[in-house]
């Protein structure tokens, strides 16, 4: 398969129309993205890389670190984990409450807002140090230990989080948050504000391409059935109430966030980010998406 070529292809396409969408104005640093970035970077599990555009930049990763939060609490728990919440699409936004009163606390699932807010109350309940300890289990996933939050834009979150903090103290009336909700926010805020680049951020998710195996060092992360189920959950849940129009026009496992990156997963061949910051209508890359449709559609690799 040569993937510089195709890549090439689709990235001129896509690059080449209009750039529809908008910013994620709602959270201060992320209204003033240059709206032009555009990157894309690929790794293999046979180690092929290629990357293009500005795949080198960092950029915020926002909701895409739902994912790695959720790796290191099913690590921990594993079965246990989910007690306290689902694995089903939500068919709401990613930050709606209507489902929560219906529920009894449980969110739908670990990707939304109020999903990934619990699965923080989870990890501050068992590390020590959980904003530390999380840093370095997400260092462990690849060789670039340069992995760091962001102290401007998790400030810049907490400053309009108030959905956030309604979603929180909303779980805590069930139950269902274990901490005091302000330490629950200020580390998922936190996490939030983690920062990759396409290049980086492909590297690190290529483990759940290689069955929960790290590949720079061989380390098993996670169990091959962890593994499988959260690419399960990327595939079903991981564009909010996108999900089954990214499945039905891409068919791999992905998340989106809102600082424009994607990551996409095609189990036991690649793992691929992509970065274009106007988001479409339900909050994810507009370019993004139709890149990862046109890139499956021309390699004709994708999960179905």
């Amino acid at each position: 398969m040569n993937y510089k070529k195709i890549i090439q292809e689709v990235f001129t396409t896509v690059d080449a129309i209009e750039n529809k969408g908008n910013l994620a104005s709602y959270i201060p640093e992320l209204a003033s993205l240059n709206p032009n970035k555009f990157g894309v970077h690929i790794v293999t599990t046979s180690n092929i890389k290629c990357g293009l555009g500005n795949y080198q930049e960092k950029f915020s990763i926002q909701s895409i670190a739902k994912v790695l939060s959720l790796c290191l609490a099913y690590k921990i728990l594993d079965g246990d984990l989910w007690k306290r919440l689902g694995v089903e699409p939500s068919g709401n936004p990613f930050n709606s409450l209507l489902q929560l009163e219906n529920d009894n606390g449980i969110p739908r699932n670990p990707f939304i807002n109020a999903g990934a807010i619990v699965i923080a109350d989870v990890l501050i309940s068992n590390l020590k140090n959980p904003k530390e300890d999380l840093l370095t289990f997400i260092r462990s996933l690849s060789s670039n230990n340069d992995i760091h939050y962001s102290a401007k834009i998790a400030a810049s979150e907490k400053s309009v989080g108030y959905r956030n903090i309604a979603l929180c103290n909303f779980i805590k009336s069930f139950g269902n948050i274990e901490n005091e909700p302000c330490d629950v926010l200020n580390f998922y805020f936190d996490l939030c504000s983690l920062e990759f680049s396409c290049e980086h951020l492909s590297e690190l998710f290529l483990f759940l391409a290689n069955n929960g195996k790290a590949p720079h060092n061989g380390n098993q992360i996670l169990t091959k059935s962890q593994s499988k189920r959260i690419n399960a959950l990327m595939q079903t849940c991981g564009f909010y109430d996108e999900s089954g129009e990214f499945a039905f026009k891409v068919g791999l496992a992905g998340k989106s966030g809102v600082g424009g990156g994607i990551i996409a997963i095609h189990p036991n061949q690649y793992s691929i980010a992509v970065w274009s910051p106007k988001l479409n209508k339900k909050g994810n890359s507009y370019k993004g998406m139709k890149f990862l449709e046109g890139f499956t559609t021309l390699s004709e690799q994708s999960i179905f």
